[in-house]
């Protein structure tokens, strides 16, 4: 199984002509939405999950778009402690319209060996980590639509894509969700100059046997249209209103064997990694809330535990899987130096629950926190989370059974 992906690709030249005068002087991007850009829902989107480079496609307004987001600095797209990720943007720019093919082929120098393509005037939000466990030259993520006659339906045999862009027919099924996972072999099959992946690249690939599919169930939401501009000023921030699972590290995720700091020493729980990918598929927001003694007690320095952190996230990645944020305590009462203070993100305090609510913003009606231990708990129930305590078993069934009880 390869990598999943680091970098995302954001077809972002196009000209908005059905907006009319909104796009005159704004590329249909950067329109803002309920305050913010739409580009900025998708970077939040992409960021969560990981991703650490993000490259733009840019046609018509070029420059509006590079003077907004610069290098990433400044729109909460830098370096983040606490993600153990940051997002570095680069552009790639037309000179002339050159079609969605045309423009990635352009950029070929600057792409990954592989990487997630999306549009930059369209949200669809699944688990990107899913689609990118489809090993091939290119995979698309699908929607299912009431009908398919003005989409052109895509036909799916397994995972294998055996139809596409397919305009006979009427009635519900399968199209294109503007999301896919390419590889740098399979940009090199398009042809030099204008060129579109609907028709030059995906047809091709399907003749080769080697596009592959997969439906998804996510939200979805294209500002193309004025209707759905003006849905979006309160369907975009209400998506954004997501529920969260709180976990709390040692003894939730892993078996709690003291101060575990390295690879060697890290035993999952049962069905730990199965748990985060299923909460990650149903749009949960997943965000570890740890103490971590061991840093105040000297075994082991801050940046280790934020590089042990970063080797945690990425083997959730290989599974398809992703933690938002891990947010962790490194002080105590009788810890050395600097450490030694008992600090309101200590546990039982809820100073990192706290943290965690002002960056990400849940819905914490809709939210559940899970820990081993009564400190755990009274934090979580501090600031209105609901809370459970986890005593061991299989952490899949256990955080299953909690969401089906409450009709979460």
């Amino acid at each position: 199984m390869g990598k999943p992906p680091r970098q995302a690709v954001i077809l972002a030249g196009g000209l908005g002509t059905r907006l009319g005068a909104l796009t005159r002087e704004t590329p249909k991007p950067l329109l803002p939405v309920a305050g913010k850009p739409f580009l900025d829902y998708l970077l939040w989107n992409l960021k969560r999950h990981g991703f650490e480079r993000v490259l733009f496609l840019l046609g018509y307004k070029a420059m509006r778009i590079i003077e907004h987001y610069g290098s990433g600095a400044g729109h909460g797209l830098a370096d983040d402690a606490q993600r153990n990720t940051r997002l570095e943007v680069e552009y790639a720019v037309e000179t002339e319209p050159m079609g969605t093919g045309g423009a990635l082929r352009l950029a070929k120098d600057y792409l990954d060996e592989r990487f997630l393509l999306l549009n930059g005037d369209t949200l669809f939000d699944f688990n990107y980590l899913d689609l990118a466990l489809l090993e091939g030259p290119a995979a698309v993520a699908l929607r299912r639509v009431p009908d398919t006659a003005r989409y052109g339906r895509v036909r799916l045999e397994g995972n294998r894509i055996i139809g596409f862009g397919e305009k006979e027919g009427k009635g519900p099924g399968l199209i294109n969700g503007g999301v896919h996972v390419l590889s740098r072999p399979a940009v090199e099959l398009l042809p030099e100059g204008v060129s579109s992946l609907e028709r030059d690249l995906f047809p091709r690939l399907v003749e080769r046997g080697e596009l592959l599919g997969k439906p998804y169930e996510g939200f979805f939401l294209d500002i193309g249209l004025p209707e759905a501009y003006t849905e979006a000023q309160k369907a975009l921030p209400a998506w954004r209103k997501k529920p969260a699972v709180f976990l709390d590290r040692d003894g939730v995720l892993n078996h709690d064997e003291g101060y575990t700091h390295r690879p060697e020493q890290w035993r999952w729980t049962e069905g730990a990694v199965e748990a985060v990918k299923w909460l990650n598929d149903r749009g949960y927001l997943v965000l570890v809330i740890t103490n971590q003694a061991g840093i105040a007690r000297g075994y082991y320095t801050e940046e280790h535990f934020l590089q042990f952190t970063a080797w945690i996230h990425e083997q959730l990645r290989l599974a398809g899987a992703h933690l938002e944020a891990t947010y962790y305590c490194p002080y105590h009462p009788q810890g050395l130096g600097p450490y030694r203070r008992d600090s309101e993100d200590r546990k039982p305090n809820p100073g990192m629950f706290l943290r965690a609510i002002a960056d990400w913003q849940p819905d914490l009606s809709r939210s559940l926190a899970i820990g081993d231990k009564e400190s755990d708990l009274q934090a979580a129930q501090a600031v209105g989370v609901r809370a459970l305590r986890f005593a061991g078993g299989n952490l899949l069934r256990f955080v299953q059974d909690a969401l089906s009880e409450s009709g979460r």
